[in-house]
């Protein structure tokens, strides 16, 4: 799934293309691109200038001479492409809108999982957006407040930062990638990390996501292009995911995956520090007791 740095890739990519210009026609080509509670139907915009295009975590939106907002998100495979009006059209292409300069802004989806919405802006954001969390990149992320709610929770970090009221637009790579940085283990809880650890992987996300986005996104098919068409590269500069089996470019230990919410974990199993087991069954505590118990009884030395 595209995450921060491709949807603001795209983000870009649109507002180069599309702000100032007209919208001269709309036309939506599948019934799902359309989410259910959309306020309104595409062709609402038939008329409207584009006056920017905004975004928070993994959604963005246009805004208008008018009231009404547009609303996307990618999904799994979404796309915005900006083509020429006579341009041969895509197989997955969902809606598009024709613009004033004779260009068309394409929503192209091969799997159908990202959509567009109508909807209101409501405290400076769209109503559907207003439960997602500000994220590192903007003006009004406050990092103190962030540390503090992270270190309240009591799941696994890896699945804390995912939470996108928590922290928004980290997805599976950029999380994997942060807590390598850090040299946290994804599976430790979130309220026994310190308030340096926690700040780390802070600061680690924010500078793998700069990175990402000076490189254009991570592309590992042609499910993710900018509106262009082109494939971003941070994908040749990843540490953690995706490479399992692969040596640790900081130790030299070989990356383990391990399965994660029906996902996976990438890790260095010697630089990334382990959770601290509790005493019981199994336990190193247990298992040393019992060796020293064995041995008192064969008279061992």
């Amino acid at each position: 799934m595209p995450e921060l740095p491709e949807v603001e890739t795209v983000r870009a990519g649109l507002e180069k293309h599309v702000v100032g210009k007209k919208i001269i026609s709309v036309k939506q080509l599948h019934p799902r691109a359309l989410r259910a509670e959309s306020l309104n139907k595409l062709t609402i915009f038939k008329g409207a200038k584009v006056k920017a295009v905004k975004r928070r975590g993994k959604f963005m939106w246009l805004e208008f001479d008018r009231p009404e907002v547009l609303v996307a998100h990618l999904g799994m495979s979404g796309q915005f492409k900006i083509q020429s009006t006579n341009s041969e059209r895509e197989p997955h292409l969902r809606a598009f809108f024709e613009l004033s300069n004779g260009k068309e802004m394409r929503f192209v989806d091969q799997r159908t999982f990202g959509w567009l919405s109508v909807d209101e802006i409501v405290d400076g954001v769209p109503r559907i957006v207003s439960h997602i969390a500000i994220d590192l990149f903007d003006p009004d992320f406050n990092k103190k407040a962030v540390v503090k709610k992270i270190a309240t929770k009591r799941g696994q970090i890896k699945k804390v930062i995912l939470d996108q009221e928590v922290l928004s637009g980290i997805g599976n790579i950029y999380a994997d990638e942060a807590l390598w940085y850090s040299k946290i283990h994804p599976e430790r809880i979130a309220s026994n990390l310190s308030e340096v650890e926690i700040r780390s992987i802070l600061k680690s996300v924010k500078k793998v996501m700069k990175r990402a986005l000076d490189a254009g996104g991570t592309t590992f098919d042609d499910l993710y292009i900018n509106v262009n068409g082109e494939s971003g590269y941070f994908d040749i500069s990843l540490r953690a995911y995706g490479q399992d089996g692969r040596s640790c470019r900081r130790c030299g230990a070989v990356i383990r995956r391990i399965a994660f919410a029906n996902r996976s974990s990438h890790f260095c199993p010697r630089c990334q520090i382990w959770p601290r087991k509790v005493a019981g069954r199994g336990s190193r505590k247990n298992v040393n007791k019992n060796v020293g118990k064995k041995a008192r009884k064969t008279g061992a030395k």
